[in-house]
């Protein structure tokens, strides 16, 4: 592999990184790139690799959030269990059968979110309500084993919906949901890294750089998040969700 190839693996890799870190989608910059720049190697060794660099990026963004804003320590740790247990689920599932069928209903969902976000304007912008202890866990719980499993099957847009149950579910507001979906999101790609590593194969002179990038574009989205705010997130959150909904089209159109 050429060092030209290498330099633009790790610029995407920077950016996925600085998206992911703010509010998810990072997954849509990164794993593109990676599949259209080397399309000589099968796509599971692709995907595998671009499991360490998100995992970087997710340690980082995660260390950044929990160091200024004040986490659900009671329930999160149950939480990143449960969505780490199904995420290795969810790619061991993806080695049995397609995934083909996830976009179109991702992509529905994404569509409503993206309408009610725009048209609600206090959506996020200040913690909504309390809701008991019990519910928290429960709600918290079912969210960690679904988006688990679709993060380990499927991938893109985990970010952003993780997001959208912490505010919707919970009563978080952008800046608690994003540091909340970080500490998920770590569970769920060590998970499937750990899984693609055991299965072998993985392209580590790729993916050690792009990591390093990774954690680095993630670094500065989650210092720009925290020292935005809430109104800065959620214009954030809907250039992403509106370009997760224009890569999904085009996959369904192409």
């Amino acid at each position: 592999m050429d060092s030209t190839t290498l330099i633009t693996l790790c610029l995407f890799s920077f950016l996925a990184g600085f998206v992911d870190a703010i509010i998810g989608g990072g997954g849509l910059i990164q794993t593109p790139a990676l599949l259209f720049t080397l399309p000589q190697y099968p796509v599971p060794t692709l995907i595998g690799t671009t499991k360490i660099p998100s995992l970087a990026g997710s340690l980082m963004g995660a260390f950044q959030y929990t160091r200024r804003v004040v986490v659900a320590g009671r329930f999160i740790g149950p939480m990143m269990a449960l969505a780490f247990g199904t995420s290795w689920l969810g790619s061991w599932t993806l080695t049995q059968v397609p995934n083909t069928l996830m976009k179109p209903f991702a992509g529905l969902i994404l569509v409503a979110v993206f309408v009610y976000t725009l048209t609600k304007k206090d959506f996020g912008q200040v913690p909504l309500r309390t809701v008991s202890a019990s519910q928290q866990r429960i709600r918290m719980g079912l969210m960690g084993a679904g988006l688990g499993f679709y993060d380990g099957f499927f991938g893109p847009g985990t970010g952003s919906f993780l997001v959208l149950g912490f505010i919707a579910l919970i009563g978080f507001d952008f800046l608690k949901a994003s540091a909340h979906a970080k500490l998920v999101n770590v569970a769920t790609n060590l998970a499937s890294t750990l899984f693609f590593i055991n299965k072998g194969g993985l392209l580590y002179v790729v993916a050690l750089p792009m990591a390093a990038a990774n954690l680095s574009g993630a670094f500065l989205g989650a210092r720009l998040a925290i020292l935005k705010g809430n109104q800065f997130i959620r214009v954030f959150f809907l250039v992403v969700i509106a370009t997760t909904i224009l890569r999904f089209g085009w996959d369904l159109v192409k």
